[in-house]
């Protein structure tokens, strides 16, 4: 887990941020430099060789690109190649680097993510996009392997793959088996409520929440037009978009996204075993998305919950997992829908990391296991 003690130097290497609410947040790496071109650089352990796939992560300094390219910097299947700090604006250079890579991955807001996409002069290149650009793109494959039996194919042979936001998710890896299974029905009405770390705000909310006298917990989102809501409706199959309350808390990361349902809302009979049932059917052997024990007798006999009654959302900080949870009542016909995961995790990096794995034809969860 991340806390406030050993964050001390989040404020000194963050060199560029994301508009807030953002997805991403900071990790300090040391580069290891191989000279291959005037302009270039290159990062990994072990020798160069043609098996090694070149990645280029355009944006590299930013919040979600520090967290990639720390992923990356210790695998020797692959090689980083750098755009030295003197030609970043420089777009013949950049557009070379793009060409000359295996996969780029995009860390940019959404403009210049759309700029950078359109300089790939070849059918070879992947992109992996980390904005919102393309995640409701039909052209574009949704980077989350684990929505549908046949995404992770599809990912696989796809040459342009929008990587999913942090709170949608949480959001789809819930909802999606559910409408799948015909438990929930596609025009239902849901409402959503999550808090995220203040990491995925960038450098002036993590200077606030490193600083005196910030507020301890704040809601925002209050427009009702939130950038990720188009991509929940899209990908769990709901006709509506939900209600969708997001909130930021003093934690540097980790998420906790939580789904209020009442059994009015769900097919006549449904049980929360049922729903579990859905769930647990859905991620059987998934290497990151965990269906945890059900109801809170089951999380607390698993310890699961902090003191036996907390869901702590920075316990996943640091990793590329999702814990799914079901608490329910089935005398009241109430339940909570719950995704715990880390905001720069699988809701940034992490994805974009299994993405470049399996868009290479690589393994799976190298680089994402402890």
């Amino acid at each position: 887990m991340i806390g406030k003690s050993s964050l001390p130097s989040l404020m000194a290497i963050v060199v560029a941020t994301m508009p807030y609410p953002g997805d991403n947040g900071v990790v300090a790496f040391v580069p290891v430099v191989s000279s291959v071109h005037p302009s270039a650089a290159v990062v990994g352990v072990g020798p160069l060789n043609a098996e090694r796939k070149k990645v280029f992560i355009d944006g590299e300094a930013g919040t979600t690109g520090l967290q990639v390219r720390d992923r990356l910097s210790e695998r020797d299947d692959l090689e980083i190649i750098s755009i030295s700090d003197d030609l970043r604006k420089d777009v013949d250079e950049r557009k070379r680097l793009i060409n000359e890579a295996d996969c780029v991955i995009l860390c940019l807001p959404d403009d210049a993510s759309k700029e950078a996409a359109s300089m790939v002069e070849n059918d070879r290149t992947v992109v992996i996009d980390a904005s919102t650009a393309y995640r409701v793109d039909d052209n574009w494959t949704y980077g989350f392997p684990e929505l549908c039996d046949s995404q992770k194919a599809a990912l696989k042979s796809s040459k342009r793959i929008s990587n999913p936001g942090c709170y949608p998710t949480g959001f789809i890896a819930l909802i999606r088996p559910l409408v799948d299974a015909g438990l929930i029905p596609s025009d239902a009405s849901l409402t959503v409520n999550a808090i995220s770390g203040y990491s995925g705000g960038g450098k002036g909310l993590i200077g606030i929440y490193e600083s005196d006298g910030h507020e301890p917990w704040g809601a925002y989102g209050f427009s009702m037009n939130h950038k990720h809501l188009p991509e929940m409706a899209k990908y769990t199959g709901l006709k509506k978009q939900p209600i969708f309350q997001p909130a930021v808390g003093s934690f540097a990361q980790g998420m906790v996204v939580s789904i209020p349902i009442h059994y009015s809302l769900l097919k006549e009979g449904t049980t929360g075993k049922d729903v579990h049932d859905a769930l647990s059917e859905r991620y059987s052997g998934s290497a990151f998305v965990k269906v945890m024990p059900l109801g809170e007798s089951g999380a607390k006999e698993a310890g699961l919950l902090e003191r036996g009654a907390f869901l702590r959302p920075d316990t996943l900080a640091n990793t590329n997992d999702l814990q799914l949870f079901v608490f329910h009542s089935d005398v009241d016909e109430r339940m909570v829908l719950c995704a715990r995961l880390d905001n720069l995790g699988k809701g940034a990096s992490g994805a974009a990391v299994q993405n470049l794995n399996l868009s290479l034809g690589l393994e799976e969860t190298a680089g994402l296991m402890p």
